[in-house]
């Protein structure tokens, strides 16, 4: 067989090529765009793309954003500008792109753990463990989320809701966690109940928070409290808990239990 000089440009581009993997954006500049293109004719065209660690959910922001189109000669595609494109996208926390010859493209994830949905100012976003929002998650789809609610919370929840979620008779209960002045938290219950919470005290090796937590499971395993249909379970005082009963007509007060 003879071939041509574009046959041996192509025969030596992907010699190259499969030598030296990714770094083909490199190869671009130095052959040429005819040379290039010539590896297209050759078969060293864009054919499937293989996405990696992305959720249903994600997957299809993700691709968008890649913006990949089938046929493009593989030589040209700028690998590093591709990453960043992805990493643009708010479920992504990381990502990397590889090339694999004849003709695919893999792009493998590392996703933002979707945390809670926040709520502040009437605006609704679904956060991360950090609390960065992710902007192309619709809180709707979410609603198996926790729901963390006020000025700072979205950066607070990720402290407070492992101690919460892991105390199966509050979280089932659970309606909302809201941040109070940014200093702590209330937890809104399903039936109406409000669970006030101490600050943290950043002087202090205890978790007050953990601490709080642990009174309230003392008190619903003698009294099933969180069944009562209380008002407010006050919690801030380390020495004592407070309940206030649902107001009826002619009825008021708080009933304190020693902490």
């Amino acid at each position: 067989m003879i071939f041509g000089a574009c046959g041996l440009a192509v025969a030596g581009v992907v010699a190259i090529a499969l030598a030296t993997d990714h770094r083909g954006e490199r190869l671009v500049a130095a052959l040429g765009d005819a040379a290039v293109q010539a590896t297209g004719t050759a078969g060293l065209r864009l054919e499937s793309v293989r996405l990696e660690g992305a959720s249903p959910q994600s997957a299809a922001d993700i691709l968008r954003a890649a913006a990949l189109t089938k046929g493009a000669p593989l030589l040209t595609l700028d690998l590093d500008a591709l990453r960043r494109r992805v990493e643009q996208v708010g479920w992504v926390k990381g990502a990397t792109v590889m090339r694999f010859y004849p003709g695919s493209i893999v792009i493998a994830v590392d996703e933002r753990r979707l945390l809670a949905v926040w709520e502040d100012n009437g605006r609704t976003a679904v956060i991360d463990s950090g609390g960065v929002v992710a902007p192309e998650a619709d809180p709707a789809r979410f609603a198996a989320l926790p729901l963390v609610v006020g000025d700072g919370a979205n950066v607070a929840a990720a402290e407070i809701l492992p101690h919460v979620l892991s105390r199966p008779r509050l979280a089932q209960r659970l309606d909302a966690l809201v941040r109070v002045d940014g200093r702590r938290w209330d937890l809104r219950l399903k039936g109406g109940t409000i669970v006030q919470l101490p600050e943290l005290d950043p002087d202090s090796s205890t978790n007050n928070e953990e601490a709080a937590l642990i009174r309230l499971d003392q008190l619903d395993q003698q009294s099933r409290v969180l069944d009562l249909g209380l008002a407010r379970i006050d919690l801030r005082d380390p020495e004592m808990v407070a309940v206030r009963p649902r107001q009826t007509s002619g009825t008021q007060g708080v009933t304190d239990t020693a902490g």
